[in-house]
């Protein structure tokens, strides 16, 4: 998505959730914020659930969650967010989802740990006529479900590492794929999306590693074990988010592989921009969180006031909206993580990284 569509799709929602908030709204004007315990109705207000899956991911408490209920009481001052984060535990995202339901929660917006198990969450909560969005990761029998085209990410991706090993003047040669956790749908979309650019690339997949939990340390770990065995011919590193690429290139660095080969990211984490910066990493995938979270408040609304969710397309029959991803690379990095505001200049160019930046025109 170009920088003026990311804006624009912000600027569509953020009207959307104007309009729809009010009508979602009750008549007292009594405020209440986010919550995980509270049991008060928020003065007539709706009750919202956001259930988010870990916090090893920089993005969920950073973004996503502060980003949500802001749109929230932005269109509707006494609604609450009733909030939990699983710390990729999916019993305990469960436990939680329980816990919500009984607080009388109006919507479940869901960001599953499991895709598979939280199957369950969906039908319990459909059973007390709690409908239900599935937030970035899909979960069948939900009633929308909002996230990005992650097969397309997988081939941007995949596409990203081709074309900057060709740059780096290898046409050949061996690659790992660290991909992320197994019980992840998103996660076996982002490897479909890739395998589907690398297996005919005409470079060789040595070696590939689904990472439990998303795990960087286990990522890491992985990839320690396989420096010896490639090292004199590894020319890229598939990594299917920032976490596990962070984890990559410090096995790395500890195996003495020089020069570090590409190495993909995902999710535009700051650690991971630096990375690009200093030349560390090759890309990452930027989504949007902003017009990501609006979008499930504005239908999360919606569904608590007994609309319709607004989609654009559909997943597997559930009502959907599928947001554009977009490469960040060292050249582009100011016309899209800074020009939307995500991290400013002084975010990245800390000390350490302000002659990099300098030579990148970033200040």
């Amino acid at each position: 998505m170009t920088t003026r569509l990311t804006r624009l799709a912000g600027a569509t929602l953020a009207l959307g959730l104007t309009m729809t908030g009010l009508a979602a709204c009750g008549d007292s004007g009594s405020g209440s914020g986010s919550s995980s315990d509270s049991g008060s109705d928020g003065g007539g207000g709706k009750k919202i659930a956001l259930l988010l899956p870990e916090n090893k991911t920089a993005r969920y408490e950073a973004f996503d969650r502060p980003m949500f209920e802001e749109a929230v009481s932005s269109a509707c001052s006494d609604c609450e967010v009733v909030y939990s984060n699983a710390e990729q535990d999916a019993a305990k995202q469960q436990q939680q989802a329980e816990a919500a339901i009984t607080q009388g929660v109006d919507v479940l917006v869901l960001d599953a740990v499991d895709g598979k198990s939280a199957a369950t969450i969906v039908q319990n909560a459909k059973s007390q006529g709690i409908p239900v969005i599935a937030y970035d990761r899909f979960v069948a029998g939900s009633d929308y479900y909002v996230s990005f085209d992650n097969e397309k990410v997988g081939q941007l991706q995949g596409q990203g590492l081709v074309d900057a090993m060709k740059a780096a003047g290898n046409d050949k040669g061996d690659i790992v794929m660290i991909n992320g956790a197994p019980t992840d749908a998103n996660a076996a979309d982002f490897k479909k999306g890739a395998h589907s650019v690398l297996d005919n690339s005409g470079y060789t997949i040595k070696a590939e590693y689904d990472t439990p939990d998303w795990s960087p340390d286990k990522a890491q770990s992985w990839m320690e074990g396989q420096v010896a065995s490639v090292k004199d011919s590894l020319v890229g590193v598939y990594a299917a988010n920032d976490g596990t690429a962070g984890g990559a290139i410090a096995a790395l660095k500890g195996g003495g592989v020089k020069p570090l080969p590409p190495v993909t990211g995902q999710d535009a984490e700051l650690a991971a921009i630096q990375r690009i910066i200093a030349g560390d990493q090759a890309l990452t995938i930027y989504k949007a969180i902003k017009p990501e979270a609006e979008d499930a408040a504005q239908n999360a609304l919606a569904l608590a006031g007994g609309e319709d969710p607004s989609s654009a397309t559909d997943k597997e029959g559930v009502p959907a909206t599928l947001l554009e991803p977009v490469v960040v690379t060292k050249d582009n990095i100011k016309d899209t993580i800074i020009a939307d505001g995500f991290y400013s200049a002084s975010d990245i160019c800390t000390a350490e990284y302000a002659d990099a930046c300098s030579s990148l025109g970033i200040s």
